[in-house]
């Protein structure tokens, strides 16, 4: 509705401009000041609208999480499922490594799709482990969510504290996280061997990478990428050695080095070399079946091909896969 003051709102804010502006039509100090104040409330009003949607996303997952606690809770009870009922701790670890390599077989793939779901089967099994501590009495999910949030928060000081000192690089983060972890130990009289954390159930490889980032944290490794090539070039020199004129035992000593110092400069140039075998195993795997199938097209099974024409076809498949 148009009561008269409009027009008249605008007619003032028209004086107000030309007053703001030089007789040459350039802006005066007055209006740089304006204008910044513009800017600056409208910044503040995107970040606000930004905050809010975030909260509604937060306050939305966290009644999502909500229900499933309370789903998993039901299904334990008294008229809950009977499976549910009677899984343990030690059962469900097969699930959780399942629903794991699922996971990652979904970022592997780039199916969004799928690993949405995958990532929701991952976190019932968090749910479900912490149910069973709860009931035996041990912990609620509650303490769970509430000891990673703390740690969270205490381990990222650069981004909580005020008073933290600013990171820049991940390097760094890295190194402070294991600092504050040792020392968060020592308070508590809980104080382990830097490597003795690291669980002797992750694959050999990724152990290999984990272990190569604790030691770094605290200064003790390579200095640069090339220098973990020259150790490889050693590594691979001493498994030749071994191969000709060395038993068994020592042949698979030299192949676990030459392995672990491949972990660790996967580490220095940033790859998770867990993640990049399995790329390479499933790259094989295709072209290997691709190849299978050139020779099924020509009537014939690569169990009677010769090695040089699987090589013929594997040089051809190469290019396409």
């Amino acid at each position: 509705m148009d009561d008269g003051r409009a027009p008249a709102a605008r007619a003032r804010r028209g004086v107000a401009s030309r007053a703001l502006k030089k007789e040459d039509g350039r802006p005066t100090v007055s209006t740089r000041r304006v204008e910044k104040r513009r800017r600056l409330s409208r910044a503040r009003r995107r970040g606000t609208r930004g905050r809010r949607a975030f909260g509604r996303r937060t306050r939305s997952a966290g009644a999502a999480f909500q229900r499933l606690v309370d789903i998993m809770a039901q299904l334990r009870g008294p008229r809950g499922c009977p499976w549910d009922r009677e899984q343990t701790l030690a059962s469900l670890r097969g699930f959780v490594l399942e629903e794991t390599h699922e996971v990652l077989d979904a970022i592997d793939r780039g199916d969004h799709d799928a690993l949405r779901g995958e990532i929701g089967d991952l976190l019932f099994e968090g749910v479900f482990l912490a149910q069973i501590c709860a009931d035996e009495g041990h912990f609620t999910v509650a303490d769970s969510l509430n000891a990673i949030t703390g740690k969270l928060i205490r381990r990222h000081p650069h981004v909580f504290d005020p008073q933290g000192r600013p990171l820049r690089t991940p390097g760094q983060v890295v190194q402070q996280w294991e600092q504050i972890k040792a020392k968060e130990q020592t308070d508590a009289g809980q104080r382990r061997a830097i490597l003795a954390g690291v669980p002797k159930t992750l694959p050999a490889l990724l152990r290999a990478h984990e272990i190569g980032t604790r030691v770094a944290a605290v200064g003790f490794d390579w200095p640069a990428a090339a220098q973990v090539v020259d150790k490889i070039e050693e590594e691979v020199a001493e498994l030749r050695r071994a191969a000709t004129r060395e038993g068994a035992a020592r042949i698979e000593e030299e192949m676990g080095d030459l392995l672990f110092a491949i972990a660790n400069l996967a580490r220095k140039l940033g790859i998770e070399p867990e993640s990049a075998l399995r790329k390479a195993n499933e790259k094989f795997t295709k072209r290997f079946t691709e190849v299978e199938e050139r020779f099924h097209a020509e009537g014939r099974s690569v169990h009677d091909a010769t090695l040089d024409e699987m090589e013929m076809q594997w040089s051809a498949v190469k290019k396409t896969i």
